[in-house]
């Protein structure tokens, strides 16, 4: 094989990023690029390769067998590529100064505008970049290197991540004001057997919990009506629809005035889902990361500590082995 017939490592990018979507149009914005553009470094990799990697159909964009089997070490280059970079950054800045955070969107937003400004007051030539995903994605990104650090749902199976925990959130029992316990400050377990409770769709980690909360309970989930997002659960309880279980982080940052609902206390039993940050146990940053760990927590309990339960330091480290 020639020198000019090799594979780049920007097509090695390209490849990835349409083979992470299986589809050309959002890898393309993704990237940055124009289809055009993307489909024609795809077709010079496979000529490079001399195989097909995607397969395109009326059904959509699929891997074939000898993409597949490709793929992976598509990411180990990659990821490779990044650690160099990484690596080449700590020793010629001694630290990073920018990070790519990845948070879920059930949290992201009530808890991040709390906290980032003392963190940018605390290390001041800091740059973070934020991306929303849900937590599988964003397990799958921190993996691949396109993430340094997330703030993942606990507990979580990673043999090759470490986890620090932060804090636990409970979730409060929201009800629209026509509702029987409309006024009622703490209400039994017991008195939920029966309700009908509505939640978001099942890759949001928040749905096992409350998926859990309700076999417990006696409640049932209405599966006619899942939430998108924390908004819209907010508003279909609004309109009558159902009870809902709702983060205590977004009660405190969108539910000032309570639009016709009333939040409960569970009695006894506190219904909570735990959070961590997490990171690669390989990454070059990982002695600032703690760091990193140990202020965020400090500032989530001074801004936020009314709100949630704080993590104790060391001593709430997981780090566990899984598949």
């Amino acid at each position: 094989m020639s020198q000019s017939k090799r594979p780049t490592l920007r097509q090695l990018e390209y490849f990835e990023t349409v083979a992470r979507l299986l589809n050309y149009r959002m890898a393309a914005a993704a990237l940055g690029i124009s289809q055009p553009a993307l489909t024609t470094q795809i077709h010079a990799l496979e000529a490079s390769l001399n195989t097909s990697l995607l397969e395109r159909s009326r059904s959509g964009t699929h891997l074939t067998p000898e993409g597949r089997e490709l793929l992976p070490h598509a990411r180990e280059v990659l990821s490779a590529m990044r650690s160099l970079q990484d690596h080449a950054t700590v020793v010629s800045e001694g630290a990073l100064t920018t990070y790519r955070l990845g948070v879920p969107p059930t949290l992201g937003p009530y808890l991040l505008p709390h906290v980032m400004p003392e963190l940018h007051k605390r290390f001041g030539q800091l740059k973070i970049y934020v991306r929303e995903q849900p937590h599988q994605t964003l397990v799958e990104e921190l993996r691949h290197g396109t993430l340094d650090l997330a703030i993942l749902p606990l507990p979580l199976m990673a043999r090759d991540l470490v986890i620090e925990r932060l804090f636990s959130e409970p979730l409060r029992y929201v009800v629209p004001a026509e509702h029987r316990f409309a006024g009622t400050p703490v209400v039994r377990p017991r008195q939920l057997r029966g309700e009908r409770v509505l939640t978001l769709e099942a890759h949001h980690h928040i749905h096992a919990l409350v998926r859990e909360a309700c076999d417990r309970f006696g409640a049932s989930i209405e599966r006619d009506y899942e939430g998108t997002s924390l908004d819209t659960l907010r508003q279909m309880v609004v309109m009558g629809l159902g009870t809902a279980f709702l983060p205590a982080l977004y009660i405190h940052s969108e539910m000032h005035i309570p639009e016709a609902l009333y939040v409960c206390e569970l009695e006894g039993i506190p219904l909570v889902r735990d959070h961590g940050l997490a990171w690669r146990a390989a990454a070059p940053g990982r002695h600032f990361y703690r760091e990193f760990t140990a202020n965020l927590r400090e500032i989530i309990d001074g801004r936020l500590g009314d709100v949630v339960e704080i993590s104790g330091g060391a001593g709430g480290r997981q780090r566990r082995g899984g598949p």
